[in-house]
């Protein structure tokens, strides 16, 4: 792993920098972008830096100078000689005082990277107990606000599954801890719209602009049910075929085939889509 941070590579990546009251530690008050690296270059480094910049304007934190990040971003990757890569920029209020207020010291921000191995063609999937707020504070936002996630996908271990898909309050399919969903009913991909809850994934987006899915809300018990295919989409997934969601198996079909594809032929085409 390579880390820079407010303005310096470490020469330790494993070594303490980040202050014990920072806020993004004691309370998790910070946002972060997960980047795939292909080749030295990061994929779609544009979009992700555009979300970078909604969620830190949700959680009020300063406005992000994008040409520091990409010195950050330029400093990890010098060099880097990895064929793939997992790029992380984290953001947040900086030390604090002990408590939910923040202080007036300057924002810590974070840029990271580190080997990245490959998913599996296939993966298996449960759904929780526990549902997605879509009309919470962090709808939609990528906090380092963490925890939900982690115990959802512990459930998923658990039970020897590898995502963990959320409801939302409304019932309807909302994603997974960190992936978003697609399937297929009569032939049409559809996908869950913003609205339910879910992250604006990057890869969600290009794939609806590919591949010309349907943004809809639905029952999440009914499309488990009347689904045909159904997929993950996340930064370091990519489109990963669904073969079995709780107690139902899917085959990998013709629509995940080529929206994969779709994909392997459009990123290698253009790094910043």
């Amino acid at each position: 792993m390579r880390v820079w941070m407010n303005g310096r590579l470490l020469d330790d990546a494993t070594a303490p920098a980040v202050a014990i009251t920072d806020h993004g530690f004691t309370v998790g008050d910070g946002v972060f972008e997960a980047i795939k690296v292909v080749n030295g270059t990061p994929f779609a480094l544009t979009r992700h830096l555009a979300r970078l910049d909604d969620s830190a304007a949700a959680l009020a934190l300063p406005k992000i100078d994008h040409d520091v990040v990409r010195r950050g971003i330029e400093a990890v990757l010098d060099g880097y000689d990895e064929p793939a890569g997992r790029l992380r920029i984290t953001y947040t209020a900086g030390p604090a005082p002990l408590g939910s207020g923040r202080g007036d010291a300057e924002p810590t921000l974070v840029v990271a990277v580190a080997p990245l191995g490959r998913w599996p063609e296939k993966t298996e999937v449960v759904t929780v107990p526990w549902p997605r707020n879509e009309r919470g504070a962090l709808a939609g936002v990528k906090s380092t606000s963490y925890a939900e996630n982690v115990i959802a996908l512990h459930h998923a271990h658990e039970r020897d599954a590898s995502e963990a898909i959320f409801a939302n309050l409304q019932g309807h399919l909302c994603e997974g801890t960190g992936s978003n969903v697609f399937y297929v009913v009569d032939g049409e991909l559809r996908t869950p719209t913003i609205a339910s809850g879910c992250l604006a994934g990057i890869t969600r987006a290009l794939i609806v602009e590919w591949s010309g899915a349907v943004e809809i809300d639905e029952p999440l018990e009914q499309v488990r049910a009347r689904a045909s295919e159904v997929f993950l989409a996340s930064t370091t997934r990519d489109a990963q075929a669904v073969v079995r969601w709780d107690d139902k198996t899917y085959d990998v079909g013709p629509v995940t085939k080529q929206v994969q594809a779709t994909w392997r032929e459009r990123e290698a085409a253009d790094q910043d889509p």
